[in-house]
């Protein structure tokens, strides 16, 4: 009798407050009992029929470039960015901006893509305005005002030199997410120590400058003071963040000259460091295959290079096989990150 009061009390209390107390039986089921016809699992869909779960997600990022020895990715980016600013021909431009722009959207997302085009795309197009007007050259006259000219040749000039500049600042930040300072050292540490250190602070240079103007950016808004109000506002408040930026940049490099200082930097012995992952076939295989497209799409680029022109005309663009192993060179990644995201679903 005592034991059946507070159990009738705890239905009572549920019939009042709307609800029926579940019975501990229909809670669990004895092993080897049946499960009633009308009962569905976690694993039945609402019309009672067993669902299938969801396959896992892809991985986030290059796993494939980040499970590889860090000289494979660091020899690719470094004859992409060597062949990039090297390749002065619209063709070779377009592919590498196109391949850029599809590397860092499978390693860094689309988000983190389009944030960074918000800023280059104004830049791109005052590097293509602003070179008419001091290399006013050609012969293709697009509009004159008084004296001053306006060319086809000089206006294509800068959009060539606007998208190179783009397309260096996407392989950067590309690297960046690809190559951090640890494996840069494991790389190049050994043999290199100099030459490593300068690379894995260039890489973080883009990428820690954006996050430090957007901290000033936003601490201007936050001040109703400083809060740009009219275009000459707006001015002013961009070079004030600009002079911010190189004042804390000046600074930070004399504190990172004194921190290496005193950790011994450049003391005469040679440092020992911790290898995590040795060169094997795998690694070999790919190094090959980079070198090779590497030093293929060189050749193609002299060619290109060589017979192209953008002064006094430009030269008449067309079809050319050597597009095509210069493009798989720049979509090399995405080729390896794709193939192991459909891997990963199948």
């Amino acid at each position: 009798m005592t034991s059946s009061a507070p159990a009738a009390g705890a239905a009572e209390a549920g019939r009042a407050g709307g609800r029926v107390a579940p019975d501990a039986g229909a809670r669990a089921t004895a092993p080897g009992a049946q499960r009633p016809r009308g009962a569905r699992t976690r694993c039945d869909d609402a019309s009672g029929t067993s669902a299938v779960p969801a396959p896992a997600a892809p991985p986030a990022g290059a796993a494939v470039l980040d499970a590889v020895h860090p000289a494979v990715p660091l020899a690719f980016f470094a004859a992409a960015l060597a062949l990039t600013m090297a390749a002065f021909q619209p063709v070779l431009i377009g592919l590498s901006l196109a391949g850029a722009l599809a590397c860092g959207a499978l390693l860094r997302g689309p988000r983190a893509v389009a944030r960074e085009l918000r800023w280059q795309v104004p830049l791109f197009l005052v590097i293509a305005v602003a070179n008419p007007l001091f290399a006013a050259q050609g012969s293709t006259e697009l509009a004159r005002v008084g004296t001053f000219a306006l060319y086809g040749e000089s206006l294509a000039y800068g959009a060539a030199m606007g998208a190179l500049l783009m397309a260096t600042l996407l392989w950067f930040a590309a690297a960046s997410a690809v190559l951090s300072a640890d494996r840069v050292m494991t790389a190049l540490g050994g043999r290199a120590p100099a030459l490593a250190l300068m690379l894995s602070m260039a890489l973080r240079l883009v990428p820690r400058f954006s996050r430090c103007g957007r901290a000033i950016a936003d601490a201007q808004a936050a001040c109703s003071k400083a809060a740009p109000r009219g275009r000459r506002a707006a001015l002013s408040s961009g070079l004030r963040q600009m002079s911010v930026l190189v004042g804390w940049s000046m600074e930070d490099s004399l504190e990172t000259a004194d921190s290496m200082r005193a950790r011994g930097w450049a003391s005469g012995a040679r440092r020992t460091t911790y290898q995590r992952q040795r060169f094997r076939g795998r690694d070999a295989a790919l190094m090959a295959a980079v070198l090779g497209l590497a030093a293929l799409s060189a050749a193609v680029a002299v060619a290109a290079v060589g017979s192209f022109r953008f002064y006094p005309t430009l030269t008449p663009l067309s079809w050319w096989w050597g597009y095509g192993p210069y493009a798989l060179f720049f979509f090399l990644p995405c080729a390896l990150i794709g193939g192991e995201r459909l891997r990963w679903t199948r």
